[in-house]
């Protein structure tokens, strides 16, 4: 409690250790005895804490993708089809894969597809009518709003696949790779 009676400070947000990936936690819960991990004493096998890690599914292709919603695939105004099914599909199975399915809503999956295929969706039309626009009253050249949208839209797609990907890292047993990877092979996967 502050001087004036309010209550401020204490921990920030985010501030603290960054939790470890489950295969980082199995290894240490291997160690028997008084061993320092990271620079710290441990003194159980565990810390204290229960480890729930995820089995991988030996039956991961019969496995049902959750329903794709109408909006996902909706006609756009401009004549484009949208392309988030297909990121939905492609990320599921990409968590399927990994036996993470159950662990990561399907609401922030839908949300991310959705991101992903509306900065698809700028991109095209910035390189349709390129970089520049008419201002609507004076006639003068300013920056096209596509720009601004495909980077708001960039920033959402990052925000949402640090959360899935954290997700998975904490929760799978494998070597998942780096958020960068993982990324990158799903946008490449859908030709963007």
């Amino acid at each position: 409690m502050a001087k004036d009676g309010t209550m401020r400070g204490g921990a920030r947000a985010g501030s603290g250790r960054k939790p470890k990936a489950l295969s980082e936690k199995s290894s240490v819960s291997a160690e028997i005895g008084f061993k320092t991990v990271s620079g710290r004493k441990k003194t159980s096998k565990t810390s204290g804490k229960k480890l729930s890690n995820i089995k991988l599914s030996e039956n991961t292709e019969n496995a049902q993708c959750p329903e794709i919603k109408g909006y996902m695939t909706e006609k756009q105004k401009c004549g484009e089809e949208i392309v988030a099914a297909e990121v939905f599909e492609e990320t599921w199975k990409w968590l399927k894969e990994r036996g993470c399915e159950k662990a990561v809503s399907v609401q922030l999956v839908r949300n991310y597809a959705m991101s992903v295929s509306r900065w698809i969706q700028c991109e095209h039309i910035i390189s349709k009518k390129g970089f520049l626009s008419k201002h609507p009253t004076t006639g003068q050249e300013i920056a096209s709003p596509f720009v601004a949208m495909s980077q708001n839209y960039m920033k959402q797609i990052n925000n949402l696949w640090y959360q899935i990907f954290q997700i998975v890292k904490e929760n799978c047993e494998g070597d998942v790779g780096t958020a960068e990877d993982a990324m990158e092979q799903l946008l490449r996967s859908q030709g963007a």
